[in-house]
């Protein structure tokens, strides 16, 4: 396996956004080929954004989900983007640059490049979800002509997964995710980044899911992105399960805290479920 941190190496300054120098990464989980004894077949490939509220990366929903991504056979990467007190579009240019870094290796990663998934839980939905819905929009214009000197298409993933997602900063926001992510710009930017208005037929395809009882980041917030992209004409597959606490990763064991409140087994299903849906969709 290629297993490697790579640091995310964007020039803030010249691109005029403050930034406090710390790195975001992109971590490889890579299945190798083995030429001698296999022929070769190019796998898709998952990239991970944990969620924590812009705050801190959740050490539950990364390597354990990019682990069960190989389990099904694909390759997978977890971004760790930058957090607060740097603020939008660090994250979103962040995305956009692993995209464009999975697609330059695809061919020695043996990666399906048509077959790229952006993943994200809670507020690394938003990260995902941000670039699912921006990659051709105003926000990106510049950082994709004179920084990675690339075409929107070439960002733009081929499947989007959503897990208990922070999408909305409507009346059912997660609200600290949002003053974390815009900081003094709050004001000016908190109806922009509000992904359900952001959604058009341009979107990916798109695998959803979150709890009813979700008591930090609303049902709402799925609810809403997928009436969105429903309107759009974008294809999506949505699941809500009936119990469970926010963050619950895989909802194992695995990923359950000291505390036991993370252990939804139920909620395991949605690994399954998300790898029919890539089976049949992507």
């Amino acid at each position: 396996m290629i297993h490697e941190t790579t640091e995310i190496d964007i020039d803030y300054g010249r691109l005029g956004i403050r930034h406090s120098g710390a790195k975001a990464t992109i971590t490889t989980y890579i299945k190798e080929m083995y030429p001698d004894y296999q022929n070769k077949f190019k796998r898709p490939l998952v990239i991970i954004c944990p969620g924590g509220g812009y705050e801190h990366h959740s050490p539950r929903e990364g390597e354990a989900v990019a682990l069960k991504m190989l389990d099904f056979g694909y390759n997978a990467v977890v971004l760790r983007y930058s957090l607060m007190p740097d603020e939008f579009p660090c994250a979103l240019y962040e995305a956009a640059y692993t995209v464009d870094y999975v697609r330059k290796n695809a061919e020695k990663w043996d990666v399906d490049a048509d077959k790229i998934i952006i993943a994200g839980f809670s507020a690394g939905g938003h990260v995902a979800a941000s670039l699912a819905t921006m990659y051709d929009q105003p926000e990106l214009k510049d950082f994709l002509e004179n920084g990675l000197q690339c075409t929107p298409d070439e960002v733009r993933p081929n499947g989007l997964m959503l897990g208990y997602s922070v999408l909305t900063s409507g009346d059912k926001a997660h609200r600290k995710s949002f003053e974390r992510l815009l900081g003094e710009r709050y004001d000016e930017l908190v109806s922009s980044v509000s992904l359900e208005k952001r959604v058009s037929p341009s979107t990916p395809k798109t695998f959803l899911w979150h709890t009813f009882t979700d008591g930090s980041v609303p049902v709402e917030n799925s609810l809403l992105f997928a009436e969105a992209l429903r309107n759009a004409g974008v294809p999506f597959e949505l699941h809500i399960f009936p119990s469970g606490n926010h963050g619950l990763g895989l909802g194992t064991k695995e990923t359950d805290t000291k505390d036991g409140t993370h252990f939804q087994p139920e909620v395991y299903a949605w690994t399954e479920l998300f790898k029919t849906w890539v089976e049949n969709n992507i």
